[in-house]
């Protein structure tokens, strides 16, 4: 699936596409995956969704509207899930810096361990001898995107016949996709692996994948391992403790107000800037704060154009500035005249550490960070606390405070 045009307008017509097929033919082919340029029966929204320049109500309102709430049932879950784990990873940061901090220990161990680099290499190169997983290797790498199965086998494999640590193979992700979302990737990853919900793994199984690629692979009986276990016993303390949700603190009127545009939020027209004495606007380029390795060209090439975008949409002009050293956002703000920062929501992930590594230097400046939660969020993220099961028992709740009945 190529997806090229990181723009709101692109986004909202491959949604119109879509829509008639948001219904029964997504929940009866939404789990095929029939290769590169063949993914018919899934929507090839979560690139334009993970950056908002669709919102996810926007993607489901017109779901219910085509083909009911009964009918719709698998898209809109679908969607959902990207908030529940947004929210729950919100609800258990100390679970990405517990991801950060572990990734930093398997690079590094990469270069001690010359056999393992090895290993690494061949997989992401896809030369690991297993023709499903050397493909989808490649589509990752060579247009961006993996079929949400493909990336439960893909991970599957990686860690249980590989035999690979899954924070190497979660930074793989991370690094290629368009749609890389630091909740949805990090959980995805530790769901498989059984992390997520506690001793329940996901196999990758030689006739699921043969049934689900329509034949298009067939593993040879023993070429995958059998899946007995996950890797609870490497978090043998379980999972963190529930934490209450940050509250964002609300820009005040009439202060001197820099405006900052990041590819969390590129919907930026829709928060009330009335009263906000703006002073500054600006882009903020982060998309290779994704990983210590290298993010390919694709993916920055993708959040610019994102970013264009939504200034525009915006109306106010500005600049372009890069995530580099933290303390230049106090720079930047300061030189405008600014008191105080305000920006879409940015949630638990690499731009979240960024800013926390600002924050000394705004604070010195006596400029304070404030941000809009949009609604959507604080309808989902406070049942975000358990399994997707307690959340799914929800969503008509949810979706009449959100859609408005």
């Amino acid at each position: 699936m190529q997806i090229t045009t990181a723009t709101r307008q692109a986004g909202m017509a491959r949604l119109t596409e879509f829509t008639p097929r948001m219904g029964r033919a997504y929940a009866n082919g939404r789990n095929y995956d029939y290769g590169p340029d063949r993914h018919k029966d899934v929507s090839g929204l979560s690139p334009y969704l993970r950056r908002r320049l669709v919102l996810e109500q926007e993607a489901v309102a017109p779901a219910i509207s085509a083909h009911g709430m009964e009918g719709a049932e698998k898209f809109i879950q679908e969607v959902i899930w990207r908030g529940y784990f947004k929210g729950w990873l919100e609800r258990r940061p100390t679970v990405w810096a517990a991801y950060r901090d572990g990734l930093s220990q398997d690079m590094a161990a990469l270069e001690r361990d010359r056999a393992l680099r090895r290993a690494v290499a061949q997989a992401e190169a896809g030369s690991s001898g297993i023709a499903c997983f050397d493909a989808w290797a490649g589509e990752l790498v060579e247009t961006g995107y993996l079929h949400n199965h493909a990336r439960m086998w893909f991970a599957s494999i990686w860690i249980f016949t590989l035999g690979l640590p899954w924070r190497l193979g979660a930074d793989f992700f991370l690094r290629h996709l368009l749609d890389g979302d630091p909740a949805s990737n990090t959980l995805g990853w530790r769901w498989v692996a059984g992390l997520h919900t506690r001793g329940k793994a996901y196999p990758a199984e030689g006739w699921n994948i043969a049934k689900f690629t329509g034949q298009r692979f067939v593993p040879a009986a023993g070429e995958l391992a059998e899946v007995t276990a996950g890797l609870e016993q490497t978090e043998p303390d379980g999972l963190p403790p529930v934490t209450p949700l940050r509250q964002p603190l609300a820009p005040q009127a009439g202060v001197p107000t820099a405006f900052l545009i990041t590819e969390e939020d590129c919907r930026p027209e829709d928060f009330p800037c009335t009263g906000l004495d703006i002073v500054a606007v600006a882009t903020l380029a982060a998309s290779h704060l994704r990983s210590p390795g290298a993010v390919p060209d694709a993916v920055s090439q993708f959040e610019a154009k994102a970013l264009e975008d939504a200034q525009t949409r915006l109306g106010l002009g500005g600049e372009g500035l890069r995530a580099g050293v933290p303390r230049d956002l106090a720079l930047w703000a300061s030189r405008a005249g600014a008191r105080q920062i305000v920006t879409p929501y940015i949630p638990e992930g690499p731009l979240r550490d960024w800013l926390r590594a600002a924050q000394p230097a705004l604070d010195a400046a006596g400029i304070t960070v404030c941000e809009w939660r949009r609604d959507w969020d604080s309808a989902i993220w406070p049942h975000a606390t358990a399994g997707f099961f307690k959340l799914k028992q929800k969503i008509p709740a949810i979706l009449d405070q959100v859609l408005g009945g």
